[in-house]
């Protein structure tokens, strides 16, 4: 149970890793409330474990904390986990709601000594706010700028020292001076079908649903790899066997579930499922522009180039060339389909060459 705060993508799709309402809802009884708690990101873990022990025993601060992976991974859970572990409040906000430096002197001159700031989506600050960041992170202090003009003065303000936690899904997107001030830096990974398995199956147990363990790995290799997304299918899949079953969630169970739900296998969705299926039956598989692509399916080019296209690369189903978008073998077997035949010339492939 390990869950992010919402981003850009359209909450409305099932396997989508952005949190709706429900999930905000469900999610805070959910979250592990201490590291010993917390599956999965073993790594980041242990390493974290170190840190704060560290700093509990020197009775300090802890080190600022950058955490970085796509949503749903648990890195506002991370965040609270480490104020619950220092013992200290904790402050929520995101880049986006700081658009002016105002906006953040507001916020860090109200910290308490110790108090974890948590700055989602930290990459998408403004840029005077940023450049506000570096010199608290560092010093521990801000300028006020009052005034404006040649008369505009600034006015030093001490704050107490605190712990910033700053999440991130494009951590490339941060400029190295924010990037070196912090001092902890973890990157999020996705989770193995058998962490997701244990995420389920203590989900299952706070929601007091019977999930069998052939239902738990049945759910869990549909979900992404994202714990946030296996947590909405439990829900939806508890929902069908309570309505149509006994309220057990078994494999036979699961699978109907969220065949209703057009969740396939491999997690894929309708929209998923018909980019596959519009590259492969009217381009041949491509390559195809990605314009092009977006029209044969009726949705945005954004959507389909940031909400459909980063699943189906990373699980090799589809290939971005130079030339556009490509099938791979994979994409053809899972939607059973057979490739086209080679073309008569050398080293010629269906409709566009080699």
């Amino acid at each position: 149970m390990n869950w992010d705060d919402a981003t850009d993508e359209r909450p409305e799709r099932l396997v989508g890793a952005a949190a709706d309402h429900e999930d905000q809802a469900v999610e805070a009884a959910l979250r592990p409330r201490d590291l010993g708690e917390f599956i999965g990101q073993e790594r980041v873990r242990q390493q974290l474990d170190l840190v704060l022990r560290a700093a509990r025993q020197r009775q300090g601060t802890a080190d600022h904390v950058l955490l970085s992976g796509a949503p749903g991974l648990g890195k506002t859970t991370l965040s609270m986990i480490i104020a619950a572990e220092m013992g200290v409040p904790i402050r929520i906000t995101s880049g986006p709601a700081i658009q002016h430096a105002g906006d953040l002197a507001a916020i860090l001159s109200s910290l308490q000594e110790g108090e974890v700031l948590f700055l989602d989506e930290i990459h998408r600050m403004s840029r005077p706010a940023e450049e506000m960041l570096y010199m608290a992170m560092e010093d521990y202090r801000v300028d006020v700028v009052v005034g404006k003009g040649p008369g505009a003065t600034a006015i030093p303000l001490e704050l107490p020292p605190f712990t910033l936690v700053g999440a991130t899904t494009r951590a490339g997107l941060l400029p190295p001076p924010l990037r070196d001030r912090f001092g902890f830096t973890g990157h999020m990974e996705f989770y193995a079908p058998a962490e997701l398995e244990k995420v389920i199956r203590r989900s299952a147990g706070l929601l007091d649903v019977e999930v069998a363990d052939d239902g738990a790995a049945e759910i869990a290799g549909r979900s992404r790899g994202t714990p946030r997304i296996a947590n909405r299918l439990l829900r939806r899949v508890r929902d069908y066997a309570q309505v149509k079953a006994d309220g057990v969630v078994t494999r036979e169970i699961a699978a109907q579930a969220l065949e209703v739900y057009e969740v396939d296998r491999r997690g894929l969705d309708r929209l998923d499922r018909a980019v596959l299926q519009a590259l492969l039956k009217l381009f041949n598989g491509g390559p195809v522009g990605l314009s092009t692509l977006a029209v044969a399916v009726g949705e945005e080019r954004e959507t389909v180039e940031e909400v459909a296209e980063p699943f189906l690369v990373r699980e090799g189903l589809l290939a971005r060339t130079p030339r556009g978008r490509v099938a791979t073998p994979a994409a053809w077997a899972h939607l059973g389909l057979v490739p086209p035949q080679q073309g008569s010339g050398p080293g010629q492939t269906g409709l566009f060459g080699p």
